[in-house]
C-alpha cells in the first residue's frame, strides 16, 4: 500500500533568501496528519539564495542528513567541522546531547537546492558527532545505493536507528527494484522527474509512505528521475 504525499500538499516556509516546502510538520508549519512517517520526522526540500543561509542554530537527539541536488551548501558546527556540501555528497550529523551548526551558501552566483532528512535516533544522549561522504554518479545509476545505514557499511554514513536510506537515478524506461523484509516500511522521496512506483505515478516533490509491499518497482516515466529511498522498522 502507498500512502502519497503530493508536492503540492506540503508545508511552505519563505523568506527573501529561502523557499522550503516540509512533507511533515516542521516549525511554524504544524499538520498532524503528516508528523513523520516511523523514525522519520522531517523531509525537507530547501532551496537558499546565493550568500543566504541558516545562521548558528542548535539541535540535539536528532539524526540529520543532508543530501545536495544542486548547487553547493557550507557547513560549519561546534565540533570544529567546516566543509562544503556538493551533489553526491552525503552528511550525517547526529546531534546527540547537543551540536551548533550553520548553513550557507557560499556562491555568489548560484542557489543551492538540497534535502534535510532528520530520523529519531534509537537512543538518545548519544556523542554529537558528524560525517562527510561522497558517492560517484555511477554508484546510483539504475540501482539503489546505500547512502546511509545503522552500521556503516557499504561505505555508508553511519545513522543511530533501524534504518537505510538508498537513492537512485533512473534513466527512461529502467527498472529498478528493492525488496521490503517482512515488518518493514518504506518512504520514497521523487527529487527529480517522475516514476511510476508499484503502478503508482509520483512526480518530482511527491513522497509515499510504503507499508504491507514486499518489493517496490520503479520505472522512470519523464527521462531520467532521482529518488531517495527510506527502509524503515
Amino acid at each position: 500500500m502507498l500512502a502519497i504525499r503530493r508536492a503540492a500538499e506540503r508545508g511552505c516556509t519563505t523568506r527573501d533568501w529561502l523557499d522550503s516546502r516540509h512533507t511533515f510538520s516542521f516549525g511554524d508549519y504544524v499538520d498532524r496528519r503528516h508528523s513523520g512517517f516511523r523514525a522519520l520526522r522531517v523531509v525537507n526540500e530547501d532551496r537558499v539564495v546565493p550568500g543566504g543561509g541558516f545562521a548558528e542554530h542548535g539541535h540535539r537527539d536528532m539524526e540529520i542528513v543532508t543530501y545536495v541536488i544542486q548547487g553547493t551548501l557550507a557547513h560549519k558546527d561546534s565540533l570544529g567541522n567546516g566543509s562544503v556540501i556538493r551533489p553526491g555528497d552525503v552528511q550525517r550529523m547526529s546531534a546527540g546531547l547537543g551540536i551548533r551548526h550553520s548553513e550557507f551558501n557560499p556562491s555568489d552566483s548560484e542557489p543551492v537546492h538540497f534535502l534535510q532528512l532528520w530520523i529519531v535516533p534509537g537512543e538518545l544522549g548519544l556523542p554529537a558527532s558528524y560525517e562527510q561522504r561522497a558517492f560517484a554518479p555511477d554508484t546510483k545509476a539504475n540501482r539503489f545505493c546505500l547512502i546511509a545505514s545503522q552500521d556503516g557499511r557499504e561505505e555508508s554514513v553511519v545513522v543511530h536507528q533501524n534504518a537505510a536510506i538508498f537513492a537512485a537515478s533512473v534513466a527512461p524506461d529502467a527498472i529498478v527494484g528493492h525488496a521490503l523484509a517482512p515488518g518493514r516500511f518504506g518512504w520514497l522521496q521523487v527529487v527529480s522527474g517522475a516514476i511510476d512506483v508499484n503502478g503508482q505515478r509520483l512526480s518530482v516533490g511527491d513522497g509515499a509512505g510504503i507499508s504491507q509491499e514486499k518489493t517496490l518497482r520503479l520505472r522512470s516515466t519523464s527521462g531520467a528521475s532521482e529518488v531517495v529511498l527510506f527502509d524503515l522498522a
